[in-house]
């Protein structure tokens, strides 16, 4: 069995870490990590697990983290990973950050967006960037890894088969984004309150989200120059659990609209996680979602507009779950060599 710890186990990533790898075939949960809820259990932290355990919310140290654990996972905010990461980072064998704290590899894009998680640039050149469906062959064996943010993971793997797949040089991306209220955690803001979010559409990031600076950073990384610029809109929904990223592509390379579908078919082939899906293959329009909810799937489509010259790609993904601990724990399993669906093979829950 893989010893597994869990920082930051009170959060609402750091609950579903604990429901999946709980149930997990290979994976051993041996340490659970947080300051205000040292001394709780799971079952008080999270309602819906009612899970003996034996474990308690202790504070962290080295020395408890480095003997107890093969992996530890980081669902803290990303100031407090930046210092957890350099305090672990050459004693335990593997640390998987779901924070935003070594997502962006430039350090002026870094600081731009994440002013308050100070990091050694040394140590930031370490982590791999975890998209298992891009990268999988870099995660094995790998002692530092990164998740991706939520929208960033449904945005790149809308993207990815444009710039890597048909090697397109994309002018512009304007990308929509919509996600329900969990994608803020559990702090306290006044706009979150229910009286103020239920039924909402709320623009709180109409002109900027740090989680586009990564897309950018990582597509330039891959394969320089194939995006000249990528801004986004986010908007809050009164959804608790999902995400909905569109983004409207334009290119000045010639574009068959009738190929598109297939060459996504052919990128994603032997990805089980990335459903392609036709617009109007179900009883409602999908990517929706509501489809997605509690699984690690993210479902695709993409479209061209012929009157617009543009290419439109629909990417839906549970925030919690493909877009954050459902992906840490398929990042963990391609890491230690197991299958990467283990412990994820879970179908969506819908109606939710």
């Amino acid at each position: 069995m893989i010893r597994v710890g869990i920082v930051g186990a009170s959060g609402l990533a750091g609950g579903e870490l604990i429901r999946l790898v709980s149930q997990h075939p290979e994976l051993e949960l041996t340490f659970l990590g947080g300051n205000s809820s040292a001394g709780r259990r799971p079952a008080q932290l999270h309602p819906g697990l009612r899970l003996d355990l034996g474990l308690t919310v202790e504070r962290v140290t080295a020395e408890a983290v480095a003997e107890r654990c093969d992996v530890v996972f980081l669902a803290t905010p990303a100031p407090a990973s930046a210092e957890l990461a350099t305090l672990l980072a050459d004693r335990v064998p593997c640390v998987i950050d779901l924070s935003g704290a070594f997502r962006i590899r430039t350090p002026q894009l870094h600081e731009r967006w994440y002013p308050k998680a100070v990091r050694p640039d040394e140590l930031a050149d370490r982590f791999i960037y975890g998209v298992p469906e891009l990268i999988g062959d870099q995660l094995a064996g790998a002692p530092l890894i990164s998740v991706p943010g939520c929208y960033a993971t449904a945005i790149t793997l809308g993207l990815a088969p444009l710039t890597l797949g048909l090697g397109l040089n994309l002018r512009t991306v304007v990308v929509d984004g919509k996600s329900g209220s969990s994608g803020g955690g559990l702090q306290l803001r006044v706009p979150d309150l229910h009286p103020l979010r239920n039924g909402a559409i709320a623009p709180y990031a109409p002109t900027g989200h740090r989680h586009a600076a990564e897309v950018s950073d990582f597509l330039e990384h891959s394969k320089p120059g194939t995006v000249g610029s990528l801004t986004m809109s986010a908007y809050g929904v009164s959804h608790v659990r999902g995400l909905l990223a569109s983004s409207y592509v334009f290119t000045d390379d010639e574009v068959d609209g009738r190929e598109l579908q297939r060459a996504y078919l052919r990128f994603y082939k032997g990805h089980r996680f990335v459903r392609v899906r036709r617009h109007t293959e179900t009883l409602i329009p999908v990517p929706d979602p509501q489809a997605v909810l509690g699984s690690n799937f993210c479902d695709l489509t993409v479209l061209y507009d012929d009157e617009g010259g543009r290419i439109v790609v629909l990417a839906a993904l549970d925030n919690l779950v493909k877009g954050a601990a459902g992906q840490a724990v398929q990042a963990a399993n391609i890491r230690f060599g197991l299958p990467e669906e283990t412990g994820l093979t879970m179908q969506p829950v819908m109606p939710a």
